[in-house]
């Protein structure tokens, strides 16, 4: 309730007060704009004291040589619209022949007739009486009231006084630039007081990367609107369209509305075009030429200098266009995009804000890991895999799995820990990763130089600069010591519950795509009962998957059991995620223990490489990276065989 009270009163204070915070909005911005042209002259050894008055300087007398050319163009465009009716009054004729020869037509003007007939008002019976006039009846005087005509002070203040509002505004704006120019690194200082004090390092750098990526997002969309408004500009001057400088300059503003800008834009140009030629070539040259210039900038350049994407989500572009324009009419609609953009790089940067980022930012609300624990719930692992393919255009398998796939496990097991997840919900969600698994099988384990434009996979691929993954080497099986030779050397078993099996299926794939053998064993196999059953010949190294480490008495139990399965095998135990320190080598009389799945993946290999020095006194031939091309054609053909395994005979 609190909540809501205070965003009641911040919105009225904005509509309240906009003729305070339209300049302040506007000041604010063009700073972030005019930042860098200062900070490159000071650069060149100029003083502050005369950087920031010749950038302001420079950039008002722009923006009033625009403004006095857009009104010179609005007056000359008015002076010529009579010449353009007769054009118009041509066409709408020739549009109504077109249209106008049918019955139906014919039946509407018979129709609009009789209506005519039926509404005609009826004439009175009787004349209306005439009463005599008195001979000597005075009539009145009618009265007429002139205002005594205009004195030179009051001509002088009828034409300033329109001028007076928006002197103020610019004035306003101009302190106010001035000022957060001169004064940038104190309102940084005051800023990171409230930001956060207690961790000065972190704070000084957030601040200090928004204002960067603000300064450089707000710079380079005034650059590729100017350019954008240029070239409609000059196109429509060489087709020939009236006031085209006008519509130029005006494309260039529009263009700072998402969406719709461009179509506002070109809506005026194109109606003018209409009314001047008596064709219709000039209306599809022009609008042919506004198309391919927002094509050409737009998915060219724009992708190139900015980004993919401002870093709000479409429902935001929406939502604060509709927003800023209720409280600040049209130069609200102009401000909506660049002041949501602040608003979520603030989100990003202060804690106490991050809900901002969260209602208006593109990037995901659920991190990668809580994205794929909740498919696995939801039971739709094929998204699961189009997220896991995009995020192999950067990154690894190994990488995919550590960083999304197991995390996600972790958070599973953390709602197994508090009772909320039924072994119905285990055996489902373990059957949903063997299908992720499986789908992702014909994926090579390699880091290709590709870009990706899902924000869920860049997202993911960010987390992985937290912990980078080990290189890991490709080894040729018939290199290996006879006893790694056999299918599966490597046998990876859960400790007890399904989501330590789907951990396990994990681990045992990406050992395979580096040459080693390995299979995953089910939970059922290594039970009290089960274990009896579980085929061990060939089993060189057990790699034992557990993501519950609150008590170590079940995995000790369990490595017991697997030695006296199978006392030629080393064991290794995964303990995903460890927090509990006393899951250590000793104390679970385990070969060794790994927190991480690259951490596991390089024992194994690793493990191998010092088995065949001591056997043969060399190393196990590496193979070299698989080659990248040709992956799409063989992920496209592994998926279609697997869709029409699982679909089955038609």
């Amino acid at each position: 309730m609190a909540s809501a009270v205070i965003a009641a009163l911040v919105i009225c204070g904005l509509y309240v007060g906009r003729e305070i915070f339209v300049p302040i909005a506007l000041a604010v911005l063009l700073s972030f704009v005019l930042a860098p042209l200062v900070e490159i002259l000071e650069r060149w050894h100029f003083p502050r004291a005369a950087s920031v008055p010749v950038v302001v300087v420079v950039a008002f007398i722009a923006i009033f040589a625009l403004g006095s050319l857009i009104a010179n163009e609005v007056r000359h465009l008015a002076e010529r619209l009579p010449l353009y009716q007769q054009t118009m009054q041509q066409k709408i004729q020739s549009l109504r022949a077109l249209t106008a020869t049918g019955p139906l037509d014919r039946a509407a003007d018979i129709l609009q007739t009789l209506g005519k007939e039926i509404n005609v008002p009826q004439t009175p019976s009787t004349a209306p009486s005439t009463l005599p006039q008195t001979p000597g009846e005075a009539r009145p005087i009618p009265v007429e009231v002139r205002s005594p005509p205009p004195s030179a002070l009051d001509s002088i203040l009828g034409l300033i006084s329109p001028l007076l509002h928006p002197l103020a505004t610019v004035g306003v704006v101009i302190v106010f630039v001035v000022f957060i120019l001169f004064q940038r690194e104190d309102l940084r200082n005051r800023v990171i007081k409230l930001a956060g004090s207690n961790d000065l390092q972190s704070a000084t750098a957030a601040i200090d990367d928004a204002a960067g990526r603000l300064s450089r997002f707000f710079l380079m969309q005034v650059a590729l609107n100017t350019s954008f408004g240029v070239l409609v500009g000059l196109g429509l001057l060489v087709i020939g369209v009236p006031s085209a400088i006008l519509w130029g300059i005006l494309a260039a503003i529009m263009r700072f509305v998402p969406y719709v800008g461009v179509f506002i834009a070109a809506f005026f140009p194109l109606t003018l075009s209409v009314a001047v030629d008596p064709g219709w070539s000039m209306l599809l040259w022009a609008g042919a030429l506004i198309f391919l210039t927002e094509l050409m900038i737009g998915q060219v350049f724009e992708p190139l200098l900015v980004g993919h994407s401002s870093g709000l989500s479409p429902v935001a572009v929406v939502a604060s266009a509709t927003f800023w324009t209720a409280l600040w009419g049209p130069i609200g609609l102009v401000l909506a995009t660049p002041l949501t953009v602040c608003l979520v790089v603030l989100g990003r940067h202060v804690e106490h804000l991050r809900f901002l980022d969260i209602l208006l930012g593109d990037r995901p609300a659920l991190s990668p890991p809580e994205l794929f624990y909740q498919r696995m719930l939801a039971n739709d692992p094929a998204e699961a895999v189009d997220t896991a393919e995009e995020f192999l255009k950067k990154g690894s398998l190994a990488e995919y799995y550590e960083t999304v796939a197991l995390k996600g496990l972790m958070l599973a097991q953390a709602d197994l820990r508090r009772g909320r997840l039924l072994p119905d919900r285990l055996a489902e969600i373990k059957d949903s990763v063997a299908e992720v698994v499986d789908d992702l099988s014909s994926e090579f384990d390699d880091v290709p130089a590709g870009r990706t434009k899902d924000a869920e996979a860049a997202d993911a691929d960010e987390g992985t600069a937290d912990a980078p993954m080990p290189q890991l080497p490709f080894i040729i099986r018939e290199g290996l010591p006879p006893d790694w030779q056999s299918e599966c050397p490597v046998l990876c078993v859960a400790e007890r519950s399904d989501l330590d099996e789907a951990a396990a299926m994990c681990l045992a794939q990406i050992l395979s795509k580096h040459g080693l053998g390995a299979r995953a064993a089910r939970k059922e196999e290594t039970s009290t009962s089960g274990i009896f059953r579980l085929d061990g010949s060939g089993v060189r190294l057990v790699c034992v998957s557990t993501l519950e480490d609150g008590s170590t008495a079940h995995t000790r139990h369990l490595v017991r059991r697997l030695r006296r399965k199978m006392p030629q095998a080393r064991i290794l135990v995964c303990c995903w995620g460890r927090t509990n320190s006393a899951m250590t080598r000793d104390h679970l009389n385990a070969d060794a223990v790994a927190d991480n799945l690259g951490e596991a993946a390089a024992y194994c290999l690793s493990l191998v490489e010092q088995t065949a020095v001591q056997d043969n006194g060399a190393r196990p031939r590496a193979a070299s990276r698989p080659a990248v091309s040709g992956r799409g054609a063989e992920r496209k053909a592994g998926r279609t065989e697997r869709k029409a395994d699982r679909a089955g005979p038609s």
